[in-house]
């Protein structure tokens, strides 16, 4: 089987607030530590009032200070918003304190809208084209520090944070290749370069002292329900806040709503049969064949596993439904 791993923006539901979606993921983690996954990443976004993991760093301490073993990780922190150095001691300050539980994924998009990101760096000099050149300059911060060595991370040095690429692109497939990092593929959400993506890593990988092999792990939303009906019912609610958000019009996560999928006009219907294409929705044996289906066609090495579930309740159970069936 597929190693599984958890993908969690912590999503904040009508009715409720950040503080309670931060709680419920670190709930989440230990729930996903009972159950045996490999890891647990949370997500970089801003001013998305559904998503309460902007603080990535922060919310990942919060989630760490609950949990003992699992892995956990950015999925991943978008590095044109940051000084390489930062990230290098924050996360440096994380594996510090977590020793051998703390991975980083490094996306290069912003996470946001151009006048959000505007708002975070107060100019846009930081490049996207640059991403290259600062994964280098972060990687280079967790080696081990020179004696004559003028700027170190302190914490960071010499802690061999695990270092993923993230992208939806062939961009990030042929750097991951390149630098000879494990490559994270956004297919949730984007998946319309999936397999070429992923042939252009594979085939040009480059065996580095951080990873001999070539790893893919590809992003799946999975709703599992103990019914068919059940799964398609809490689906609704990621489909109306795609929906919401490609049309400029982000907000908390709407409660499920019946029959949602049959009310919406072509348009919005065939976006949406595009961006969740990967997606497995069901009961325990829609996900399992889904899943076998998906694991066949791809030949991912690992699943990194994300659903938008209002109720926090139904989300645990359908982890936990998939947990026992894969």
């Amino acid at each position: 089987m597929v190693p599984l791993s958890i993908l969690d923006l912590s999503p904040v539901p009508e009715g409720s607030d950040a503080g309670q979606a931060l709680r419920n993921s670190r709930d989440l983690a230990r729930h996903a530590e009972a159950l045996g996954y490999s890891r647990f990443w949370m997500a970089e976004h801003h001013n998305m009032p559904g998503i309460a993991s902007a603080a990535t760093a922060v919310a990942l301490a919060h989630v760490a200070a609950g949990t003992s073993t699992i892995k956990l990780g950015a999925g991943g922190i978008m590095l044109p918003n940051h000084a390489p150095l930062l990230i290098a001691e924050q996360f440096g300050t994380l594996a510090a304190l977590h020793p051998g539980r703390i991975e980083l994924g490094l996306g290069r998009a912003p996470g946001t809208d151009q006048r959000t990101a505007h708002a975070m760096r107060r100019n846009l000099a930081s490049d996207a084209d640059a991403f290259p050149q600062d994964v280098v300059e972060l990687l280079s911060y967790f080696r081990p520090a020179e004696p004559d060595q003028a700027v170190q991370a302190v914490p960071g040095a010499g802690l061999e944070v695990p270092v993923w690429i993230l992208g939806s692109s062939t961009f990030g497939a042929q750097l991951a290749a390149a630098l000879g990092l494990p490559y994270a593929f956004a297919s949730h959400f984007a998946p319309a370069q999936l397999h070429q993506a992923v042939q252009v890593y594979r085939t040009r990988f480059r065996p580095s002292e951080r990873l001999a092999e070539p790893r893919v792990m590809l992003g799946v939303n999975v709703f599992a329900a103990d019914s068919d009906e059940e799964a398609r019912l809490l689906f609704t609610s990621l489909q109306q806040a795609f929906v919401r958000l490609r049309t400029g019009r982000p907000g908390k996560l709407p409660p499920p709503k019946p029959g949602y999928g049959e009310s919406l006009d072509p348009y919005a219907r065939s976006m949406l049969e595009n961006a969740l294409a990967c997606s497995v929705v069901g009961g325990p044996d829609t996900v399992r064949k889904g899943l076998e289906e998906l694991a066949a066609r791809t030949g991912a090495d690992e699943f990194m596993v994300t659903a938008q579930i209002w109720d926090h309740q139904a989300r645990l159970r359908s982890f936990e439904i998939l947990a026992g069936l894969w």
